[in-house]
């Protein structure tokens, strides 16, 4: 915002007062020092003058008094004084040693002459022998005198005082002329003032004209106006400068379009960077976040800037802000999503902003969301650590029963058999996970291929069931008494599948429903249609599936009891491969289960209706 600037505070006012300043101390010092000179030399000169009359009238008169004929005594001092009428001489009286006046040129008082003179200076010059001079007001005229007293001396008789002369002189015509002096000093000091604030103003608008209009073009410049240029009065430092800020707007100005354009492409890289992004200044406050770091932490971008990165990213517990400039290592943060979802796992790069003089101005942080890298890890880890255990107990059965017969087992007909049969079982429970983990394998790397053919899903669950009934009626489940209850849609419904790979899922699920399911329980099989899809569902009556383990079950070797499971001879891969089959179909698997009373699976496969007539 523009300040306004008081009218004593412009540069309108502060040259013309500056160059009026300066006039007056000038003239003052000029002044002081010439008046002062002048008056002293007029007043030397009339002094001068007035000692020189003195001197010559003592000259004319000391040998009229020094004559021994005193009776033409004053009638010749008052031929004498006669001269020296008019002028500047008020009064000149010529008084002999006894004191008595002898003449005087002031023809009004004549009366004095011949009496005896009462003036003390008179007194003091006989007494002292000395010449006695100073000014004084005449109160009757309220003029200045000078006054001068002089002894006479003797010609023939040095050092013998024969009388003394006093001259008073009007003095005021000097300090007239003084008054005149000055006054002509002052008007023209005066005139000299107004034609100083006249070229002061002119001077101050030729100065104050071209720093205005570069205030102007300053201003705007910092507004990010960059058009326009100042114009140059001439070739002087104001006219450099004009020019300098000429070239500045225009570096400026490109300076501006270079700064934006880069910001411009910043803000793009980092609005569409896979990873998040956050700038901290020197005190750990967010200046700067991206889009994509706002939705790995769940914020608004509002209530993430300001604010302090280790608030933010919830580091206050474990480390202080210096600590987190120090670390060169990355961060493992975990971000909690909310209830009922899955924390997210993000990793900290930081990087601090250090400029070349060693000044720490920030810190860079990029988060880059781990969460999909750590799942895999953690069920490349678990898929390890599973398929290891499962080879390792048949395996170890396998090892110990195999002991057992090279130890002499194999030489008892009652034992020998058993220790080969469990071999083999444990041996084809292995055989079974390797051909389970080998057909995942496959489909992970997109290299199973299904065989579609158009079935009739009635048809083909049907087969399934009659083939579960005949094994119900085997020695194995003669006496557990379950029972397969159907309900199949009337409608027939052809599907386009690859019928082994939908068998193999089916027969998982039955077999699970009779391994789970109590004696005499009933396994409801359905077959339904929606308007794009076939479903099928199998419900059992067994001790059903937790909750909190109903998520998990389509994971590769997830089993929720795992002791029983596998007791059953489970290898925790069935339920995998059947949704992956089912994915490559574009269906899909799901389940629900109530605890102790059962559980049910869905299947669900794409499904296109058409006439008779089309087929």
């Amino acid at each position: 915002m523009q300040k306004k600037i008081n009218g004593i505070q412009s540069i309108h006012f502060k040259i013309p007062m500056l160059f009026i300043f300066l006039l007056l101390v000038s003239l003052q010092i000029i002044g002081a020092y010439f008046i002062r000179q002048l008056e002293t030399d007029l007043i030397d000169n009339f002094d001068n003058q007035m000692s020189l009359n003195v001197r010559f009238l003592e000259n004319s008169l000391v040998p009229v008094i020094e004559d021994e004929d005193q009776s033409e005594t004053p009638a010749t001092v008052q031929n004498i004084l006669e001269d020296y009428i008019g002028g500047d001489f008020l009064e000149i009286q010529v008084v002999d040693a006894e004191g008595y006046i002898l003449g005087t040129n002031d023809q009004t008082r004549q009366s004095v002459v011949g009496t005896k003179s009462t003036d003390r200076d008179v007194q003091q010059a006989l007494l002292l022998e000395s010449d006695r001079k100073y000014q004084y007001v005449d109160e009757d005229r309220m003029d200045r005198v000078l006054k001068v007293v002089s002894p006479m001396f003797a010609t023939t008789s040095p050092g013998e005082v024969i009388g003394v002369v006093i001259m008073e002189s009007n003095i005021e015509t000097v300090y007239s002329q003084i008054s005149e002096i000055v006054k002509i000093f002052l008007n023209a000091s005066l005139f000299a003032i107004v034609i100083t604030i006249i070229l002061a103003i002119i001077i101050s608008q030729g100065i104050s004209k071209p720093i205005a209009e570069m205030r102007t073009k300053t201003l705007a410049i910092a507004q990010g106006d960059y058009s326009g240029r100042i114009r140059i009065y001439g070739n002087d430092e104001l006219g450099q400068l004009a020019d300098t800020i000429n070239d500045l707007s225009t570096k400026v100005k490109e300076a501006q379009e270079t700064t934006e354009s880069e910001r411009q492409r910043l803000d793009s890289v980092l609005k569409h960077m896979s990873d998040g992004v956050i700038a901290t200044d020197r005190r750990g406050k967010i200046v700067i976040v991206n889009n994509r770091a706002v939705d790995l932490l769940g914020l608004n971008r509002e209530e993430a800037v300001g604010k302090s990165i280790m608030k933010v990213l919830d580091l206050s517990k474990e480390f202080t802000f210096r600590q987190l400039l120090e670390t060169n290592e990355d961060l493992i943060l975990h971000i909690d999503e909310g209830e009922g979802k899955a924390d997210s796992i993000l990793q900290g790069e930081f990087s601090v902003i250090q400029r070349d003089t060693g000044f720490i101005s920030g810190v860079v942080c990029v988060l880059t969301d781990i969460t999909e890298q750590e799942k895999v890890e953690q069920e490349r880890r678990n898929f390890v650590s599973n398929v290891s255990h499962e080879l390792r107990t048949p395996l170890t059965s396998v090892k110990s029963y195999t002991e057992s017969l090279q130890d002499g087992a194999w030489k008892d007909p009652d034992i020998a058999p058993q220790f080969l049969q469990v071999i083999s079982t444990e041996t084809e429970r292995m055989i079974r996970m390797i051909t389970d983990l080998l057909n995942l394998s496959r489909m992970d790397q997109g290299k199973l291929q299904l065989e579609r053919e158009y079935v009739s899903m009635n048809d083909l669950f049907s087969h399934i069931l009659d083939r579960f009934d005949m094994v119900l009626q085997s020695e194995a489940y003669r006496n557990k008494n379950y029972k397969i209850q159907r309900d199949l849609t009337q409608r027939t419904l052809w599907v386009d599948i690859d019928q082994d790979k939908v068998t193999q899922v089916i027969d998982n699920i039955m077999n699970n429903a009779l391994k789970y399911s109590p004696d005499g329980g009933t396994i409801t099989c359905r077959l339904m249609e929606t308007h794009n899809s076939v479903v099928l569902s199998i419900t059992d009556e067994g001790m059903g599936i937790p909750r909190k383990d109903l998520q998990h079950i389509f994971e590769r070797f997830y089993r929720v009891d795992k002791a029983r499971a596998r007791s059953m001879g489970g290898t925790g891969l069935g339920l995998a491969i059947s949704r992956e089959v089912l994915m490559l179909h574009g269906g899909r698997i799901w389940a629900t289960s109530v605890e102790n009373k059962g559980s049910t699976f869905f299947i669900s496969l794409p499904y296109e209706s058409f006439e008779e007539e089309e087929w």
